[in-house]
């Protein structure tokens, strides 16, 4: 039997999604409460794997059992035996062709920088931070050239293991509210690092230091090496993945991450 799982988790206390040795780690927390309902030990395979410190509002994972559990011990069950930062939304009975990383049609992630001169204190864990001005006119004008299907070689890390650095980035767009910035991406799937090399060029060119059309010069470069620095991990949330109607999973309202210290 394949279940699948929606999730939510506050990266901060965790060393990414990924099992580690020694490490804590979200899937190694999940992986223990759903063995304590399954009566055996159980391997996670989740859509997209964050990295330490990213949080999660629709992560996707499946997993595979012999036990015969009602869904709602799938998730109400395995909550009992999660901590405070992690929680299963969803549980959903699924055929064994799902696959929550192969069957995606689509990810969601949103960048939350604060942009005000004093470093925010509540939310610290769960934002960016940013305190020089940043002009969002010449930021949207260079998101502008990312839009569409491109090489992303310029904006992945050296440790990603895509097989191709092609992506087709549907959606980038950057709202302010307050001090705080979003930005929004949606693309069929995202390279080791992207959203956060995208976002630290973005801020470049939000400063000054590059006009918007830098993006687009960057872009066809193919090279990391003339890209800004990767912006801090706190800021970003995985917010939602598609999938094709056909495998019936829930659908919840898109949250957005929501920070007491931006009012």
């Amino acid at each position: 039997m394949r279940i699948a799982l929606g999730i939510e988790y506050d990266g901060a206390p965790f060393c990414g999604w990924q099992s580690q040795a020694a490490q804590s780690t979200v899937q190694d927390t999940l992986e223990a409460a759903v063995a304590r309902i399954a009566g055996a030990p159980v391997r996670l395979i989740c859509a997209g794997r964050t990295d330490t410190g990213v949080h999660a509002l629709g992560q996707v994972a499946h997993f595979d059992t012999l036990a015969a559990r009602p869904l709602s011990a799938w998730a109400k069950g395995v909550n009992t035996h999660l901590p405070a930062s992690v929680a299963v939304l969803w549980a959903q009975s699924v055929t064994e062709d799902f696959h929550a990383r192969f069957s995606a049609v689509g990810r969601h992630y949103e960048y939350v920088v604060v942009n005000r001169a004093v470093r925010p204190a509540v939310g610290a864990a769960n934002c960016g931070w940013f305190p020089l001005p940043l002009d969002l006119a010449a930021m949207r004008t260079a998101a502008a050239h990312l839009v569409g299907a491109h090489d992303f070689s310029a904006f992945r890390s050296s440790q990603c293991q895509a097989k191709s650095p092609l992506r087709d980035l549907r959606r980038l767009v950057i709202e302010r509210d307050g001090d705080m910035i979003r930005f929004c991406l949606e693309a069929n799937a995202f390279l080791h690092h992207m959203v956060r090399n995208i976002i630290g060029c973005l801020v470049y060119v939000g400063k000054g230091r590059f006009d918007p059309d830098w993006i687009g010069l960057l872009l066809r470069s193919r090279d990391r090496s003339l890209a800004a620095p990767t912006f801090a991990a706190q800021g970003l949330y995985l917010t939602a993945v598609d999938y094709a109607p056909q495998w019936q999973l829930p659908r919840l309202p898109k949250r957005r991450p929501f920070l007491a210290s931006c009012a």
